[in-house]
């Protein structure tokens, strides 16, 4: 599907801070977007206010006639009288994780996985590299205080993206950088256990970095991997990097302090070497993310 030769496009479930950073995506390229949601809130007056038609009843009525392709979250009930007609119609229909692989599969995508602090990870990623020189886009989970808007446009072809586990959304992507923070015990309504959960989303996850991408992964990870698995990478290119705080890793992390409500510590990773770094923001796990 040629996502520019689009016209109009709705989504069902238009106020959810990741449906609504593709809405955004969309509309600064110049389509019109309208969509649905239960709720009238900050995001969707927002929304409304950046040029977006939003109805708050779900009914066919409220739908506009013109549109081209439909957008719709896992979160929709089976049952939405809006979604059951489109599934019905000829219209394309694509969940946002289906939407999200054809806008960033043809660029240089960082993708920012794990069971914890995606939002936050992948916001400061997408925020050193913009002020870096890398003209970054970023579909976040959350709303950047720096950008106000959980969508960052950019000139660059690099994109970061949040790389969701919940419905294996982020099976729909094939990032040029992966990174893997966390693989704990969630979303066992849709795995089963943690083994699968490991199995078919996580590595599967990983499987899909690009030949001579990268796979950022957190200490003690890659003990889920199989010496196979770990040789499937090799064979394709791919750069495995390990980040954390022991002296085996790539990417490290060393001489924490806290003053002033501030962490400090010094990074050392790929022939780099900075010491003396400070971040404002509060918490231990945040340093992690500094990889």
């Amino acid at each position: 599907m040629r996502l520019d030769a689009l016209k109009h496009v709705y989504f069902i479930g238009i106020g959810g801070i990741g449906m609504s950073a593709i809405a955004r995506y969309f509309i600064s390229r110049g389509i019109r977007v309208s969509g649905y949601d239960r709720t009238r809130t900050v995001l969707t007056e927002a929304l409304e206010n950046e040029g977006m038609a939003i109805n708050y009843t779900d009914d066919m009525n409220e739908v506009p006639a013109d549109i081209d392709m439909v957008v719709y979250t896992p979160a929709i009930p089976a049952d939405h009288t809006e979604l059951c007609h489109f599934k019905a119609s000829s219209l394309p229909l694509l969940k946002r994780s289906e939407v999200l692989g054809l806008i960033s599969n043809d660029l240089r995508s960082v993708g920012i996985a794990g069971t914890h602090g995606k939002t936050t990870t992948s916001t400061m990623t997408a925020h050193v590299l913009k002020v870096g020189g890398i003209d970054v886009s970023a579909f976040l989970g959350g709303i950047s205080a720096d950008y106000n808007s959980n969508f960052i446009i950019g000139k660059s072809d690099v994109v970061v993206l949040e790389a969701d586990e919940y419905d294996r959304s982020f099976l729909r992507l094939a990032p040029f950088i992966a990174s893997i923070s966390s693989m704990d015990p969630d979303h066992l309504d849709i795995y089963g256990d943690r083994d699968k959960m490991i199995e078919t989303g996580y590595k599967a996850y990983a499987s899909r970095v690009r030949d001579n991408g990268f796979l950022i992964i957190r200490e003690g990870l890659l003990a889920e991997f199989s010496v196979g698995e770990l040789m499937a990478f090799y064979k394709r290119g791919i750069t495995v990097l390990e980040y954390g705080y022991g002296p085996g890793v790539q990417i490290r992390i060393s001489n924490i302090g806290v003053s002033e409500g501030r962490y400090h510590f010094d990074y050392e990773g790929l022939g780099i070497m900075m010491e003396h770094v400070t971040l404002n923001i509060a918490g231990r796990h945040n340093v992690d993310s500094i990889h």
